[in-house]
């Protein structure tokens, strides 16, 4: 479904993308995670077409994403900081963006009522807490019914039941075989989710593996541990 080839990117001096090859497909759950730095940010923008590599490609289904922008209606996006207008109320910004997409597709609203939003629509934005603001972008996310979800950091700032609420969705929309990246450095919250780990470190990927592989590979049961495993193996020379 994304196919990204030898993706570089620099700002000024800086690399923070050398040579990146990743591919995913449908029905997969996959954690980019890795220090802050390694580039997951500069990754995730490129898929979204708001930083241009300088060199490479990304083709979402088949097609190049170099000067296309309608691909982008099949990405829904939750950032980890959501930034709305703060005199506009969640349901001006719900409506607003309504408009913007003008999409004729039947509109997903499991978040919408379980996260109860219909209650607090008058709310303005700069009122809302930082959770709630959260769950406004997992909403905004979902809405539109997309094949793809990018979803940064999505638990963070959410209490324990809007979590759950949450990883519940993300499992289910898996399950219809829909792709969906997930940044997090909560490592604990991923366990029940993702089918997939992508590390990355210094701009490139570290390693890319399947979660029955990692398991297996490390005769670990947490994520969490799995991964601090190969990195000691990896920095102590047992593994390549």
């Amino acid at each position: 479904m994304i196919e990204i080839k030898n993706l570089s990117k620099k700002f000024g001096k800086l690399e923070v993308l050398n040579n990146v090859d990743f591919s995913c497909g449908k029905q997969q759950c996959i954690a980019l995670i890795g220090p802050n730095g390694c580039g997951k940010t500069t990754l995730i923008k490129s898929i979204l077409g708001m930083v241009l590599p300088d060199k490479g490609s990304i083709e979402f289904n088949g097609k190049t994403v170099l000067g296309e922008h309608l691909y982008r209606e099949k990405i829904g996006y939750m950032p980890q900081i959501g930034r709305y207008p703060d005199n506009m109320t969640i349901a001006q910004i719900i409506d607003m963006i309504k408009r913007i997409r003008n999409s004729k597709e039947a509109l997903d609203e499991d978040l919408y009522h379980a996260f109860g939003l219909e209650k607090m629509l008058e709310k303005q934005m700069r009122t809302l807490s930082g959770g709630t603001t959260q769950k406004v972008s997992a909403v905004l996310a979902f809405l539109f019914n997309p094949d793809v979800l990018i979803l940064d950091e999505p638990t963070a700032g959410l209490d324990p039941l809007a979590s759950e609420i949450l990883k519940e969705k993300i499992i289910k929309e898996k399950e219809k075989g829909k792709l969906i990246l997930i940044t997090s450095h909560l490592l604990s919250e991923l366990d029940d989710l993702i089918t997939e780990i992508v590390f990355m470190q210094e701009g490139k990927i570290h390693f890319h593996k399947k979660i029955e592989q990692l398991i297996t590979e490390t005769n670990e049961t947490k994520i969490s541990k799995a991964i601090a495993k190969i990195l000691r193996q990896q920095k102590n020379g047992e593994i390549n």
